[in-house]
């Protein structure tokens, strides 16, 4: 799943997702004061926009550059604003307790020898700050999917990787708001949402 995998897969039709922001980001985000936040794997821009829309300055990365074109051609909606950032987030880390949400939305982080990248994602966080990790429930799948879900990280996996300086706010499974994928039976999100401690 490199940048050629995402590059082809975004290029295959016109729009891949639905361009919303996506509903547990809303649900567990509305409420915030707006900051500096981080949209792993970004996509088409659904979410980053709807951060910007209230006011969020936006790191919003993706390793496809199709993705990336696609989402900054649509424009934000402001007042905040979105820097659309091509990088591959297994490989390249992010700035140490620069923002305020980091928001992971069913983003195929790969399982490494050792959680290096995943925990850079976590010391991306900052102070006082939120930690967002959503995907989907793993008894969802038919097993007619085209990749392995346990080659990756699950929700579920991060409060082991937390030290004792984060209070874990949500960790449960809840039915999807919207509708699944295209194609797919998601109907059960898996929901990990974390605050770093002052």
């Amino acid at each position: 799943m490199d940048a050629q995998f995402w590059d082809e897969r975004y290029g295959s039709r016109d729009l891949l997702f639905s361009g919303e922001p996506n509903a547990v980001l809303v649900t567990e985000v509305a409420g915030l004061p707006p900051g500096q936040a981080l949209d792993v794997g970004c996509g088409e821009g659904g979410d980053a926009r709807w951060l910007a829309g209230r006011g969020w300055q936006v790191t919003a990365v993706d390793i496809s550059r199709v993705a990336l074109e696609r989402a900054e051609a649509v424009g934000v909606p402001g007042p905040g604003a979105v820097a659309w950032t091509r990088a591959d987030l297994t490989a390249t880390a992010m700035p140490a307790a620069a923002f305020d949400l980091v928001s992971v939305q069913y983003f195929p982080f790969p399982r490494q020898p050792g959680p290096r990248a995943l925990r850079g994602l976590i010391d991306a966080v900052a102070p006082g700050g939120i930690l967002l990790f959503v995907g989907h429930d793993p008894a969802d799948l038919t097993g007619h999917e085209d990749i392995d879900p346990t080659a990756f990280y699950h929700p579920t996996d991060i409060p082991a990787l937390l030290d004792s300086g984060w209070v874990v706010e949500t960790s449960e499974t809840r039915p999807r708001t919207g509708p699944p994928p295209a194609g797919t039976h998601h109907i059960h999100d898996v929901v990990l949402r974390a605050r770093r401690g002052r």
